[in-house]
Order: structure tokens, then C-alpha cells, then sequence
């Protein structure tokens, strides 16, 4: 009966009210549901659309170079409606911004051209990098897919709408739009561009950042964690030996930057989706060379990077 012509589009309830429409009872919904069960027959009928499930991003750093993050913010123009846009690579170990580029538009080959050009100053090799990001249109691009698989980097994005997987860019672009003298409005590129190497040239050589111990990006980039640690411990000791009634705990130490650094540890609790640098001087950075001719003046002066760092600054 359930598979007549009369009933095979209707629901058990349904066909129950219609038998009984006619004076008729054969059995209960329940008893027709169970049947169809049997024969594995019940199901969502209708063709509705389903979610994709996106993976959970665990990421891990224990030095630099391992794990990247890059985002895109954007910097508001002298009229309403006009924007820069601001990209920044960031080693999330360290801090550091390793590379960085202002353009007057969003595009995966402005992206692609300081991936590569970044990862060749940096130095990396293959299989040693992963590289995070959003899941915006540029970050998921088949270009930037294609450029990953070619210089042999592994690629992780966040999941929509959940702002803490990408926390470090995110971080970044607070600190940057959050300093004494961001203005509401840049009046020209070259203004919002002055502005950004000014910027990420203190941030990553003079910033003290407390996520790494208060000490400079570059510091623990390139190396020199042990001995910027060695003039604080000496200073401490110093401290110590004048005054050790000052110094209820003992000997003091001084702090260091964490081991291992992560986006979402392991085994934290999900948490869902929220409702509620830089100019050349001896270590800093390089300039990349002049773009092609359908580029220029839209990224003038830009996909400035982080160079190889000496041992003094």
C-alpha cells in the first residue's frame, strides 16, 4: 500500500487521515514509519542544500619561519567610499612582520608577488612553511593555491566567520589602527604609505610586545632573544645584590618568550562562531624592484620586505 501510486508521495500521517476519511484503519503512522525504516525509506525527501564542515585549524610554531599569517585591512582615503589596502605577512612565532604591501586594490597577484618575494628573502625552504589566512576571495584564490604547491609551502584558513582563527593578523591590525596617531583618514597614498613603514619599522625594532615577552619582534626573529635576555638578567642581579629585601621570591629572573606558540592548541574547547616592515638600512628591509607598467603607480613604493637582519641593530 505504501508504495501504490495513490500514497507513494505521501507521508505516513497523511495516508492514515485519508483511510480514515474513507471509514478505514490499517495501522499507525508509527507502524508505516517503521516499515519504510526497514527498507531504509525514510529520508529527507526534498534535495535541500548542506553545509560544508570546515576543519578546525591547529596550528604550531616552535621558532620562526614555520607558520605564517597574512590578512588584508583596509585604510580609509581622503572621500568616503576610496580605500588602501594593507597587507601584511606575519610570523607568528616572532611576531615579525616578514613582508608587507600597500595597494589601491585587493588582488591575488599583488598577494602572490609578496608571497614569493618574501619567501625568498626569508629564505625558506621546502615543506618547512605553513601559511595562514582568512577564507576571503584573494586568500582561497586558485592563484595563490598554485603558488603554494610551487614553492612547497603547506596552506591553512580559517573557518567562516570565526575571527580567532586567524588571531595574530587580527591582533596586528588593532595595534595598527589603535596607535596615538592613526588618523580617521589618509589624504593620499603616499601619506597612508609613509605611515604603514613608519610603522611597521617601530613595531618590529622597538615595539616591546607582550605576547613574546616583551621583547622586539626582530629580536626574537633574527636571533637575539639569548642576548637581549643576558643584559635583563644582569640588570636583575644587579638589582638583587643591592637590594634583596626588595625581592620577597628570591633571585629574580627575567621572563621569556614562549616555547611553542599555537592557533587553537589542542585539546581547547571549540568555541564556534562569535555572535555576540620597511626601508633599507644595514637589517631592515628591501624594496622590491619596480613593478610592470599595468602595476605602476598603483603600488608605488610598495611590497616593501623584511630583509636578512644582521646581528646588530
Amino acid at each position: 500500500m505504501l508504495h501504490s501510486e495513490r500514497f507513494v508521495d505521501k507521508a505516513p500521517e497523511v495516508i492514515v487521515a485519508l483511510l480514515l476519511d474513507e471509514g478505514r484503519w490499517v495501522c499507525s503512522a508509527r507502524t508505516m514509519y517503521r516499515l519504510l525504516a526497514q527498507d531504509g525509506e525514510v529520508r529527507e525527501r526534498r534535495q535541500q542544500r548542506r553545509h560544508t564542515e570546515y576543519k578546525r585549524p591547529e596550528l604550531l610554531a616552535t621558532a620562526p619561519n614555520q607558520v605564517w599569517s597574512w590578512d588584508v585591512t583596509w585604510l580609509r582615503g581622503p572621500t568616503r567610499g576610496q580605500y588602501y589596502y594593507l597587507y601584511v605577512l606575519l610570523d607568528i612565532y616572532s611576531r615579525c612582520v616578514v613582508g608587507w604591501t600597500l595597494a589601491h586594490r585587493e588582488s591575488a597577484d599583488l598577494a602572490a608577488r609578496l608571497l614569493r618575494t618574501t619567501y625568498d628573502k626569508q629564505q625558506i625552504r621546502p615543506d618547512q612553511l605553513t601559511i595562514h589566512a582568512d577564507r576571503g576571495a584573494v586568500q582561497t584564490s586558485r592563484e595563490l593555491a598554485d603558488l603554494y604547491q610551487a614553492l612547497g609551502a603547506r596552506r591553512s584558513h580559517s573557518r567562516p566567520h570565526v575571527s580567532d582563527d586567524n588571531p595574530y593578523s587580527e591582533a596586528h591590525f588593532k595595534t595598527l589602527k589603535y596607535t596615538h596617531d592613526y588618523p580617521d583618514r589618509f589624504a593620499s597614498y603616499d601619506e597612508a604609505h609613509t605611515f604603514c613603514a613608519r610603522f611597521i619599522d617601530g613595531y618590529n625594532h622597538h615595539h616591546r610586545h607582550s605576547g613574546i615577552a616583551f621583547l622586539a619582534p626582530a629580536d626574537v626573529h633574527y636571533g637575539r632573544t639569548e642576548a637581549v635576555l643576558s643584559v635583563r638578567t644582569a640588570a636583575l642581579h644587579a638589582a638583587y645584590a643591592a637590594h634583596p629585601e626588595r625581592f620577597v621570591h628570591g633571585r629574580p629572573t627575567p621572563h621569556r618568550p614562549a616555547a611553542a606558540v599555537y592557533i587553537n592548541p589542542p585539546g581547547r574547547p571549540e568555541r564556534g562562531p562569535r555572535e555576540y616592515e620597511v626601508h633599507v638600512l644595514t637589517d631592515r628591509c628591501i624594496a622590491m624592484d619596480p613593478p610592470s607598467e599595468h602595476l605602476s603607480g598603483e603600488i608605488s613604493h610598495s611590497l616593501n620586505l623584511i630583509s636578512t637582519v644582521s646581528q646588530s641593530h
